[in-house]
């Protein structure tokens, strides 16, 4: 059985009905989204500013996400350049009412740091 990664999650939340087809799969838009707003937090904080997602550069769905699991987005640096960061994320669930756990997502996103006024700033 897989454990989840020995970090503090960037974002954790339970996949709700509202968010699943009739089936009861999470819409991929739905893991899409929730991925962005983790890996924007998490590069928001380590460039110390806003940031503004400009790519993303990979997407692999492993296996779906169900009503009820509890989702978890684990995200590191992949690279940082002048004005830029490329963020990884994994995303992980623990099966609702279940001890397993899978990686079911995983993906890349690149910001780039901004100003106040909305233009690319130096990190």
């Amino acid at each position: 059985m897989s454990k989840l990664p020995n970090a503090i999650p960037s974002l954790r939340t339970i996949a709700m009905p509202a968010d699943a087809n009739p089936d009861g799969d999470i819409f991929g838009g739905w893991i899409m989204a929730r991925m962005d707003i983790a890996s924007g937090n998490f590069a928001a904080h380590t460039v110390k500013g806003r940031v503004v997602t400009v790519a993303v550069d990979a997407m692999t769905f492993h296996k779906p996400i169900f009503v009820g699991d509890d989702v978890s987005c684990f995200c590191n640096v992949i690279k940082t350049g002048n004005t830029s960061i490329s963020i990884n994320v994994e995303v992980w669930v623990q099966r609702h009412h279940s001890e397993t756990v899978l990686k079911v997502t995983e993906g890349s996103f690149t910001f780039v740091a901004v100003d106040k006024q909305g233009s690319p700033r130096k990190i």
